[in-house]
């Protein structure tokens, strides 16, 4: 079996460290500096890395895109910096507009997945200079409601929903670093449920409580990393632990109030990727997007779960590169 290093170098573009917002980033990328390319940045979500973007670095880099990607704040070779506040969405948002000034992009197309799709709706709202448009894979962008995430979360699905549950500092890192190995064995699987089969679970279950993560039989399927892939993602989470990434959820509190006043509104171009069975964030949660982001399409990937870049990597690259090019024009200008 190849080693993870060996795993990095092979799938992923070449790897460099850059200053952003103050705190050293490592990103990922190809041609990304080239300014005769359509540049595309890829924002991954929790519990993953830069490298669960490989299959699409190395398809659009293929097809003459300029990519890259950043091992975002707490995660991976970034690791962990400052306090739990410097993860808020805002400090996130200027993360990712330093490493754009690092590589002197103006402006980019986002791709952002689970929490880098709130990223990049962050970003697209708050930012819309740097952005050219947005595509997000499962994660919709709403409307700023009467109380936060977590406790919307904690008033509909109940006090054990993981983004609760998450909330205790120690808890989540005991329960997801106890056997990081079993954590991302079972995490990384496709569904083993339907979405209307996974509406008949008992209540308990739906809450999708961190107990439950690698560890419940009816929600796995099969996975569909290989072993030394899953290996890359092991090593990484051994090395720099979980409260990082989970200092990301600590915050949707502060992310709240920091949006008080802040107009619901992103006017660049966007696509909304929405995954069949994905029970973490199902379709149904991005119902009346539209008010509030106008130019929005839409796909559904079917027969695919919450790690849809991974496990439906073709018809992934097919969506981006059909919907970017339609959008912004060929690849490379010169």
């Amino acid at each position: 079996m190849t080693t993870p290093t060996d795993r990095l170098a092979t799938d992923m573009p070449p790897c460099t460290q850059v200053q952003a917002n103050g705190i050293p980033v490592a990103v990922y990328e190809q041609h990304f500096t080239d300014p005769q390319r359509l540049r595309v940045l890829f924002l991954h979500g929790f519990p993953e890395l830069a490298y669960s973007w490989r299959h699409q670095l190395r398809a659009l880099a293929a097809l003459g895109y300029g990519v890259a990607a950043p091992d975002l704040r707490g995660y991976g070779r970034t690791g962990p910096h400052g306090e739990l506040e410097d993860y808020r969405m805002a400090q996130l948002a200027r993360d990712v507009t330093g490493v754009l000034d690092a590589f002197g992009v103006q402006r980019a197309v986002l791709v952002g997945h689970d929490f880098g799709g709130a990223l990049a709706w962050t970003l697209a709202r708050d930012h819309a200079d740097r952005v050219l448009g947005i595509v997000s894979l499962n994660t919709p962008y709403t409307r700023r409601t009467e109380t936060d995430l977590v406790e919307t979360m904690r008033r509909t699905r109940g006090p054990d929903h993981y983004m609760v549950r998450f909330q205790v500092p120690g808890e989540a890192e005991r329960l997801l670093g106890a056997d990081v190995r079993a954590t991302f064995e079972g995490l990384m699987r496709r569904p083993g449920l339907s979405q209307q089969d996974f509406a008949q679970l008992p209540a308990a279950l739906r809450a999708l409580p961190p107990e439950l993560f690698g560890h419940e039989p009816r929600l796995q399927g099969e996975p569909f990393l290989a072993p030394d892939e899953l290996e890359v993602y092991v090593r990484a989470y051994e090395r720099t632990g979980f409260t990082g990434p989970l200092n990301w959820y600590r915050n949707l509190h502060r992310n709240w109030l920091d949006t008080a006043g802040t107009p619901d509104h992103v006017a660049v171009p966007a696509l909304m990727v929405s995954a069949a069975d994905d029970h973490f964030l199902p379709p149904a949660t991005t119902r009346g997007m539209e008010a509030i982001v106008p130019d929005l399409e839409r796909a559904l990937v079917p027969d695919c779960g919450h790690w849809t870049q991974q496990e439906r990597p073709e018809a992934v690259n097919r969506l981006l590169h059909e919907w970017i090019a339609r959008r912004f024009g060929p690849a490379r200008t010169g």
